[in-house]
């Protein structure tokens, strides 16, 4: 039987392959469509993308969140969910299919209307999968999860870049969302050992509804937050200058979801499984805060560094109005796994409450501010959206304290030295490389001595996370070696 440690590093390791393939194969896919769309293209879907997450998140309803906040959920929990979730997101579809033609009013570009329409159909699939997603996630099974989402990735920015290449414009993007949910759904179904009955009994979506009603209000208002600028983009200044905003997005969230999945596969779990050991609970939190910054502020910072060599090289130099607005991004990218990191612990707490009252203050704070500077132009909104994001994290970290007694001085030791070393690492490496002339040289010249100055700066302060780290992939290496 393996302990929680080992099941933790296992999930661990599995998030990690599965966000580096993920991430790996979003790059390549992403520099094919960078080159072959236009801004236009890119703007049309990022327009549209928040009434797809949307209706997915009122499909899913929170309910998986809520299962896996369960201590041992039984198949007929696992089977009200099931049927409640493709109720909703057949609904969802239907409302959506004919509010269609308000979203094209909204923006004033007509064809939006056809393209919702046909992206949207995720929406339906989606909720065929959420109840098996439930049971792999609850039962800590990264690898298969991992193994879903790999496949998926692979097939859908297949097919995306093959219609891309063709012609097929904005198209392309909404197939490849389309393929991505379906073989991913069922992959999960593939993989998952729960399989629904036709008993149908929406007694358990009832009980869990107090809980899941607020993760599911919260998750809507995460989704806006995460959206507010496309929308505000695609209203006052059209589709271009969206697509310009949302390929730096992109960018920027490609990196710190490879930390952020990674722990997030994990995370509420093992929180949960520890609820009954409180300062057990905190020692893995503390573990989890400073593996994360560990990893995302030389990531974020080194993207930042890096950020006209790498957009010129992989997409051309017609995105290069996106390289100032990632460099800012990438600020708050580094956090972003951080705040989710402490919003999965108040989850654990059962404060769903907590969670959606933060979020939803957040989220009518970003649209206040960004409405009330978005004559100052593109630029000012995304330094405002960065810096409410910076200040936000202090929020989560105010619940996190009354939770569970997380000092002040806690986060600072889990976080300050890995983002001072990042920083230093990038003045470093900015230093010994600035008068490189060559884009490839260059980018190729930073990424290596930006990852030998930072593991020296860590062996020299004798890190033990990278300790830790080293010590589990020579582990694995072994166990693998004939």
């Amino acid at each position: 039987m393996e302990s929680l440690k080992e099941r933790t590093a296992k999930g661990l390791f599995w998030g990690g392959m599965n966000n580096v393939v993920l991430q790996v194969v979003g790059v390549v896919f992403g520099i094919i469509l960078g080159r072959t769309l236009n801004q236009s293209d890119f703007g049309m879907m990022a327009m549209i993308s928040v009434f797809s997450l949307v209706g997915t998140t009122l499909q899913d309803s929170g309910f998986k969140t809520g299962l896996a906040n369960m201590k041992s959920p039984r198949p007929e929990d696992y089977n009200s969910v099931f049927w409640f979730n493709i109720l909703m997101g057949t609904g969802m579809y239907a409302l959506l299919f004919f509010c269609a033609p308000l979203i094209s009013r909204f923006y004033g570009v007509a064809e939006l209307t056809a393209l919702c329409r046909y992206a949207f159909l995720s929406i339906v699939i989606a909720s065929l999968g959420t109840a098996q997603s439930a049971w792999l996630f609850k039962n800590l099974r990264a690898r298969q999860m991992a193994k879903a989402s790999m496949a998926a990735v692979i097939v859908s920015s297949t097919v995306g870049a093959c219609m891309a290449i063709a012609g097929m414009a904005y198209w392309s993007l909404a197939t490849q969302g389309l393929m991505y949910v379906g073989v991913n759904t069922f992959l999960l179904w593939h993989y998952s050992e729960w399989r629904p009955t036709m008993t149908i009994d929406f007694g358990p979506v009832k009980r869990l509804f107090p809980f899941s009603i607020k993760i599911l209000a919260t998750n809507i208002t995460t989704n806006i937050n995460n959206n507010v600028v496309n929308i505000l983009l695609g209203r006052f200044f059209g589709k271009q200058a969206t697509g310009v905003y949302n390929q730096a997005y992109q960018w920027d969230t490609k990196a710190y979801s490879l930390v952020q999945g990674m722990v997030s596969q994990v995370a509420q779990p093992v929180l949960v499984s520890l609820d009954d050991d409180r300062e057990r609970q905190l020692n893995a939190f503390r573990k989890m805060m400073r593996f994360t910054a560990f990893i995302a502020f030389p990531l974020l910072f080194g993207l930042a560094l890096v950020a006209r060599e790498f957009i010129v090289i992989a997409i051309t130099e017609k995105w290069l109005p996106s390289v100032e607005l990632l460099r800012l991004l990438c600020i708050s990218g580094a956090v972003m796994p951080l705040a989710t990191l402490m919003s999965n612990l108040i989850i654990s707490r059962g404060e769903s409450g907590i969670y959606f009252r933060s979020t939803l203050a957040f989220c009518l704070t970003q649209i206040t501010v960004l409405i009330a500077i978005h004559s100052l132009g593109i630029r000012a909104i995304v330094v405002a959206y960065v810096a409410l994001n910076l200040v936000w994290l202090l929020v989560w970290y105010v619940f996190v304290r009354r939770l569970t007694g997380y000092r002040l001085r806690h986060l600072l030791l889990d976080t300050l030295p890995f983002a001072l070393a990042a920083a230093l690492t990038m003045a470093v490496t900015w230093v010994i490389t600035r008068q490189i002339g060559s884009l490839w040289v260059l980018l190729l010249s930073r990424i290596a001595i930006a990852a030998a100055v930072y593991f020296i700066i860590m062996k020299s302060a004798h890190a033990r996370i990278l300790d830790e780290c080293m010590a589990f992939l020579l582990k694995r290496k072994q166990k693998n070696d004939p």
